[in-house]
């Protein structure tokens, strides 16, 4: 027994060593790579090797520090080990899919993508599964929130640089820093606008009571939607009062003029100045009251990340050096980097901010949010909240038909969902 225990123990460090290096070949399904350390010499082997990186042009121009070429520089500093020659293409995140999917195998190494694609850029074979230190080093550093908008399916397509979610700016003159814990405490102070007939918004208030979609993570295609019972009911009965309340207005600042507080991103963060000035306050959003128990509000969260290719020549021959550079771009100099150079806000937790824009999105995305799902069938989703939510704001949901109007919504989303 001794003899095969030895035996198995070193058949365990055998293939423990193996998955430390991090090689792959990679397929049209994306391959699987642990890849070398962002931050030093992961792997000492002389590599020779160009490197094709997209991203948006903002991070290639002269006004904003030429950040993607600078961080490559320093990448390669790193590792002296290798000789890189860097190739840039300009490729927005949101063009990602596009660019990459039409032809993998002459696409970038590394490039930035919007996270919600990863179906997409899996479809093509444009995106590799990552693993080995580098994801711990992410795991180690980012919200699970974070996390989760990377992950597909248990693993892990790409390192997160910033957030893409929502929270409240108000007005610090009408409401103090403990009235902003609670929605209905601000209401008693001043009217407050929120944007309940967009779907992307509505999700909120019933993730705060328990609904959930996909199961509790958003990972299990076969939970489909739950907006159902008793805890969705309740949701529904709490917005009915909160539409009556004569201090709620639906839409945000710039349809009611009059709101001490609406509910948006990063991209209204001018409005928001124009409309509060010296008085302008921004946190997560705040929690609701359901049947007597205080319930957070939960916006939806996405993000950008940095992604590897696995069709190229470079991952097929050295995947341990696109790994490793898609890890550096993400990692907590570069996200430092992009913060002072573009404001781009990070995800990483070793990152001080210095704003209150900054820090309430990075609060927002660790405790007031969830991811939104990236599920083939969450295209069911919004058209039928998006319908309950015009019907509350138009009174058409009653206390008397709540009940009705919810199930009716559930069994929409998940109807469309088996068709």
């Amino acid at each position: 027994m001794k003899k095969l225990a030895a035996t198995m123990m070193a058949l365990v460090l055998c293939i423990c060593m193996l998955a430390g290096c991090g090689g792959s070949s990679g397929g049209s399904s994306g391959g699987s790579t642990g890849g070398g350390e962002s931050g030093g010499s992961g792997s000492k082997e002389a590599i020779s090797a160009t490197v094709t990186v997209w991203g948006p042009q903002e991070d290639q121009s002269d006004e904003n520090g030429k950040w993607l070429q600078t961080q490559c520089e320093a990448f390669a500093k790193a590792h002296p080990e290798w000789t890189i020659t860097f190739k840039y293409g300009v490729c927005s995140e949101g063009d990602a899919k596009t660019n990459i999917g039409t032809d993998p195998s002459v696409g970038a190494d590394v490039y930035l993508f919007a996270n919600d694609q990863i179906p997409d850029l899996l479809k093509t074979g444009g995106l590799a599964e990552l693993g080995g230190t580098n994801v711990e080093n992410m795991k180690a550093n980012s919200s699970e929130t974070t996390v989760n908008t990377v992950t597909y399916n248990g693993s892990v397509y790409g390192f997160p640089f910033t957030g893409n979610t929502w929270f409240m700016y108000y007005d610090k003159s009408v409401f103090s820093d403990e009235d902003i814990k609670s929605l209905d405490a601000m209401l008693q102070k001043g009217k407050v606008a929120f944007p309940l007939d967009n779907s992307w918004y509505i999700a909120a208030f019933y993730v705060a009571n328990g609904c959930t979609l996909f199961g509790a993570d958003g990972s299990d295609a076969d939970a489909g939607f739950d907006f159902s019972g008793d805890k969705a009911v309740a949701v529904t009965n709490y917005l009915v009062d909160l539409v009556a309340n004569p201090n709620f207005s639906n839409g945000d600042v710039g349809t009611n003029a009059d709101a001490k507080a609406f509910f948006s991103g990063t991209w209204d963060y001018q409005k928001a100045v124009d409309a509060y000035g010296e008085n302008l306050g921004i946190a997560p959003a705040p929690s609701i009251t359901i049947n007597g128990e205080l319930k957070q509000m939960k916006a939806f969260a996405g993000s950008k990340a940095v992604g590897v290719n696995p069709a190229t020549a470079l991952y097929k021959e050295h995947p341990e050096v696109a790994v490793a550079l898609a890890a550096y771009l993400s990692g907590t100099d570069a996200q430092k980097a992009h913060y002072e150079l573009r404001n781009i806000i990070p995800t990483d937790n070793n990152v001080k901010v210095d704003d209150p824009l900054a820090q309430a999105q990075m609060d927002t995305m660790s405790v007031a949010s969830i991811v939104q799902p990236l599920q083939a069938n969450m295209g069911n989703y919004w058209t039928p909240a998006e319908s309950m939510g015009k019907e509350l704001v138009s009174g058409t949901v009653t206390h008397d038909n709540a009940a009705d109007k919810t199930e009716s919504m559930n069994k929409s989303m998940n109807t469309s969902a088996v068709q």
